[in-house]
């Protein structure tokens, strides 16, 4: 514990958090004897969001109400913990950390361009210019520490943003074509993958990001748009929020599975902690092994009531019930799902049936109780 403590106080000797918050934060400007600007965490149009050098803390005034050093700041910015916070701001630093244990393999380099784009992403969507995506989360009930948690964030519109301003920070264009963040197309230039998008960041089960989900705001097609697969991103093999409903799903022992990242968020938003969504796909047997490893001795799944919900449902019902080692007989019938299968296997895997024209948002948002009765 004390080798840590003294790391932690070199750390801080070496650093000035106005510098640390610079990097994250850009508008950051003089106040004074402080530093101020609009706060990263939550969307305002005033800043309440503070720097005090002479303690070498900070503090917002708004929403979050919260504060700390340099290293609370990057565990809240980057949604580390206290560990890999000072694994980072030790590199910034040029303090060695002793490391007695089996040297770790190297970061792989697009986990760090997915890290800077959705730090440009939640940039974007605080200017001016992520008004649109702002009065769509307000619309749909997300508030302020939503968009913080899950790092929400809004895609610049003019297609070659996010390529200049990543490549000035040292980003190659192969890397950056290699994470899915830039699109070679079969004639013209090359441009950045999401334009104009609300931004969802998809992170592992170690809270990386390895990816990104985007949705159209001006009707335009597809409605949602994914990083495409990666060396670090393999949508069948991922659940969004999985990071942050696994102490939940191992504390109930029950896995809900939505379709959608908004079905996710208002969930965890209303203390459904246990929710993670397939991102409108049937759910995989990687997947379906994913929530088992969570600790999930139960999956329920509630997609949309709507057919291609209740098709995504039947193949989703094929996975787990494989996996649970039974065969599954299931008849689509006039708009519903007829299962069969042995009592005691029906009672690892359920069906929670959302009524006719609502779907998971819509019941949690509107009616939290209906919601639970349901589950």
């Amino acid at each position: 514990m004390f080798p840590a403590l003294a790391i932690s106080d070199d750390i801080k000797a070496r650093l000035d958090i106005v510098d640390v918050v610079q990097r994250y934060v850009p508008d950051l400007r003089q106040a004074g004897r402080n530093f101020a600007a609009r706060c990263p965490f939550h969307a305002e149009r005033t800043p309440s969001f503070y720097v005090f050098p002479e303690r070498q803390s900070w503090r917002c005034f708004g929403a979050c109400a919260t504060g700390g050093d340099a290293f609370s700041f990057v565990m809240k910015a980057e949604n580390v913990d206290f560990g890999e916070a000072l694994k980072r701001l030790a590199a910034i630093a040029g303090v060695t950390i002793p490391d007695k244990r089996r040297p770790e393999a190297p970061r792989n380099p697009l986990l760090d361009a997915n890290d800077a784009a959705a730090r440009l992403f939640r940039e974007s969507l605080l200017a001016d210019r992520g008004a649109v995506a702002r009065d769509y989360l307000k619309q749909r009930g997300v508030n302020d520490e939503s968009v913080a948690t899950f790092g929400l964030g809004y895609s610049p519109a003019t297609g070659d943003e996010l390529q200049h301003r990543l490549r000035a920070m040292g980003f190659s264009q192969d890397l950056l074509i290699e994470a899915g963040l830039l699109t070679r197309g079969d004639t013209g230039p090359i441009r950045d993958m999401f334009r104009g998008r609300l931004m969802f960041a998809i992170r592992n089960d170690r809270g990386e990001i390895v990816g990104f989900g985007g949705r159209s705001l001006d009707g335009s097609n597809p409605k949602y748009l994914n990083t495409p697969q990666t060396t670090v991103f393999d949508k069948g093999k991922l659940l969004f929020a999985l990071d942050r409903a696994r102490e939940a799903i191992r504390r109930e022992g029950r896995a809900v599975v939505v379709e959608g990242y908004m079905d996710a968020i208002a969930a965890h938003q209303h203390g459904f902690r246990n929710v993670v969504a397939s991102m409108g796909t049937a759910l995989t047997d990687s997947q379906a092994n994913a929530l088992r490893g969570s600790g999930a001795a139960q999956i329920v799944l509630a997609l949309d009531a709507d057919a291609a919900g209740q098709e995504a449902m039947l193949r989703s019902l094929h996975s787990v019930w494989q996996l649970l080692g039974q065969s599954l007989e299931g008849i689509r019938r006039a708009g519903s799902l007829e299962i069969k299968g042995r009592s005691g296997d029906l009672d690892r895997l359920r069906v929670a049936v959302v009524p006719e024209g609502k779907d998971p948002d819509d019941m949690i948002r509107r009616d939290p109780a209906a919601w639970n009765r349901l589950i």
